[in-house]
């Protein structure tokens, strides 16, 4: 009491506020960075989980290529050749459209039988070749140059090392097993980058071993891949075996010099990056406390700087004995500092008001409150998957910039980047929920799904490089905007795959007239521009399947996959008719 005695009134009447005032800030300042913490978090947790997702994606597209590509060189029931001298036509041709499958990670398939013959074919583009062959176990192979599936060979050149296929890793491997198996990860010498082999063993028509068919996969393009995902200023991501080894990563390198200038794997454990080394350790005593399931979990860390890292993992696998490791980690200040410099301008905000009017400040700090708690329930939803969370916040400040930044990212996360239309997320959506309110009302109104696949696509990207295929998928998007209605929904699905929603039909007819309407649309020509910078025209088509809700399913996946059946259906009965045509 004596202490107040000594103070005037204007500062009894104002410190005492002002010291209520500056203590509310500091709480709800100290409020608001936990619970833009715990929003954050949130949000983390999930795009954390979403790039795992994204990666393990782009793991499975890469390597499920090969099983194709083996497919194609030895279909199934399709025996060993009782003589490759005989069968050598035979061999050219499917092992031609075997690299033409995934040319760019598959451009390589060979085949050995227990005679230690041997013939391969290697792609050098999209024309030239060379042919691998070696019909006499006592004798280096031969190797054939020449252009176009058909084209003449060369005059052969033979191989001074002796080649026997018998000894080789892969032929053991699919020797030893029943189904298709991996060979482990090497460095190739020419390109000097690592390559995984996919091997099958192939029988004679009485079902007895005669030789492995396999092919070479390029890892390379995954370290492409994973080092254009724009994860944040600190964050990484790598693909590792679960020993350790380097597979790709998106920051430093996955090799080293060894002795003799000659490249080794490196280790993850044993990494120059402190951080990458650390990630792997944790990753690896994480994986040991879960099963093997591929499912994306996060986690939170302390990193060799005594930060909290934030990291998300997942393990990749298949029936032919692949084992990955998927790890991304980001340092959570990343993720913070937004809302660490959020809250100290709030802060120096609240004690300027304080100093001005006692009542002001307290009333704005209730509203910076009530809006945290809105962005704080938006990131909640957010991280439960509700993407379509209206966020109801219209604020000029740096509240407002983030409430953008979470309404654009809803937005983005709904959007195909190319080409602008739906992805596949939002096209399910609003399929679940169409589906879900028809049967609540009971409505009986049909509604129809277009599967669209795009004709000749590949030979588009193949002959004019992806960025005139961008350019042919972005053309053909406007192109099904324009020849539907408003209230229909047009969605990129995957690759050349498009899925339009009709809201409501009046019957199939009508269904067919948009059809003809989509296929006379999309095969307009599409000008572009070729790799020598002149503009061209590229011819592309399209080959569509439809499903009518309720008689043709009456959940999400059913009514995908009519439509998709009935697509190939109409793809398969036009090609036949154009070899009709041409014949």
């Amino acid at each position: 009491m004596l202490k107040f005695k000594s103070l005037t009134l204007r500062q009894m009447l104002t410190l005492p506020y002002v010291a209520l005032v500056l203590a509310a800030a500091l709480a709800i300042g100290t409020l608001s960075y936990f619970t833009g913490r715990d929003a954050v978090d949130t949000l983390a947790d999930y795009l954390l989980k979403e790039t795992v997702g994204r990666i393990s994606q782009a793991v499975e597209r890469h390597v499920a290529g090969s099983s194709a590509v083996l497919q194609t060189a030895f279909p199934t029931g399709v025996t060993a050749p009782a003589s490759i001298t005989e069968e050598i036509e035979s061999l050219r041709t499917r092992f031609w459209f075997a690299t033409s499958v995934h040319r760019d990670s598959n451009n390589y398939a060979y085949y050995g039988d227990h005679n230690g013959h041997f013939f391969g074919l290697w792609r050098f583009s999209e024309t030239e070749a060379e042919m691998r062959v070696r019909v006499d176990s006592s004798l280096p192979r031969k190797i054939y140059r020449f252009t176009g599936m058909q084209g003449a060979l060369d005059a052969p050149q033979r191989e001074t090392q002796m080649f026997d296929p018998r000894e080789r890793p892969w032929y053991k491997a699919g020797q030893s097993a029943i189904t298709e198996k991996w060979t482990s990860i090497y460095i190739d010498f020419k390109t000097l980058e690592l390559v995984a082999t996919r091997a099958r063993r192939v029988n004679n028509p009485a079902g007895e071993f005669v030789g492995v068919v396999a092919t070479d996969l390029s890892l390379m393009q995954l370290s492409t891949f994973l080092r254009k995902i724009k994860l944040s200023p600190n964050g990484f991501a790598f693909v590792v075996e679960p020993d350790g080894n380097l597979i790709a990563t998106s920051r430093g390198p996955h090799l080293r010099k060894g002795p003799g200038e000659n490249n080794q794997r490196l280790n993850a454990a044993a990494s120059d990056d402190a951080l990458v080394a650390a990630t792997y350790k944790e990753v690896r005593w994480l994986m040991t406390k879960v099963d093997a399931a591929t499912a994306a979990r996060t986690s939170v860390f302390e990193g060799p700087d005594g930060e909290q890292i934030q990291v998300g993992y997942s393990r990749v696998q298949d029936e032919a004995g692949l084992d990955w490791v998927i790890a991304v980690a980001v340092p959570r200040s990343d993720f913070l500092a937004g809302i660490t410099a959020n809250v100290k301008r709030t802060a120096l905000l609240a004690g300027l008001v304080a100093l001005l009017i006692v009542a002001t400040g307290f009333a704005i700090l209730g509203v910076v409150v009530g809006d945290l708690q809105k962005l704080t329930r938006l990131a909640r939803d957010v991280g439960d998957g509700q993407l379509g969370s209206p966020v109801n916040l219209e604020r000029e400040d740096e509240l407002g910039d983030l409430a953008r930044s979470f309404s654009d990212m809803q937005q983005r996360l709904l959007t195909d980047r190319l080409t602008g239309l739906a992805n596949r997320e939002a096209l399910v959506r609003r399929l679940e929920e169409k589906i879900i309110a028809r049967r609540r009302a009971g409505d009986p109104r049909s509604f129809a799904v277009l599967f669209i696949d795009l004709d000749r696509f590949k030979a588009i990207n193949d002959t004019y490089g992806h960025d005139a295929g961008d350019s042919v998928l972005q053309e053909v998007g406007k192109r099904m905007r324009g020849s539907v209605r408003d209230t229909d929904m047009v969605a990129r699905y995957a690759g050349d795959e498009f899925i339009i929603l009709l809201d409501q039909i009046d019957s199939r007819p009508s269904i067919d007239r948009l059809r003809d309407l989509l296929e006379k649309n999309v095969a307009e020509p599409i000008p572009i521009p070729s790799k020598e910078g002149e503009s061209a025209l590229a011819y592309t088509g399209a080959s569509i399947g439809v499903a009518c809700y309720p008689e043709d399913g009456q959940d999400v996946e059913t009514l995908i996959k009519h439509a998709d059946a009935e697509m190939y259906q109409h793809k398969n009965i036009r090609r036949r008719d154009d070899l009709g045509a041409g014949g």
